[in-house]
């Protein structure tokens, strides 16, 4: 997609602060973060929103969750906790048209978030 920022940043159109790289994923921090730690990890591939995913992209999704595991652990939050977000559509607070997973950590989360 043309005018999607984070295609731009998958091709290195745009800096982002990578986290984490390979050919299905792009995993960085997050620009304007709400917790000690945020990374956004986003598929290569261009969806639209969690309401775009296809039979033919589970794969990759449960691909995603198995690389949000590696990450917690890398960044050092995988046994004190963390959560992943995932916003669709406008009221559901999606802010860019490309699905993506947010990994919040590095302290006590509360709930309800918002």
């Amino acid at each position: 997609m043309e005018d999607c920022i984070f295609c731009k940043i998958i091709k290195g159109e745009i800096p982002s602060e990578k986290v984490y790289e390979d050919d299905k994923v792009l995993c960085f921090k997050d620009i304007e973060p709400g917790a000690p730690v945020h990374v956004l990890i986003i598929p290569k591939k261009h969806i639209d929103s969690i309401n775009d995913i296809t039979e033919e992209d589970t794969k990759l999704i449960a691909y995603i969750y198995l690389i949000a595991k590696q990450i917690a652990v890398k960044l050092g939050i995988a046994n004190k906790g963390y959560r992943i977000v995932t916003n669709c559509g406008k009221e559901g607070g999606q802010t860019v048209s490309h699905v993506h997973f947010h990994m919040l950590g590095g302290r006590t989360l509360k709930w309800p978030p918002g």
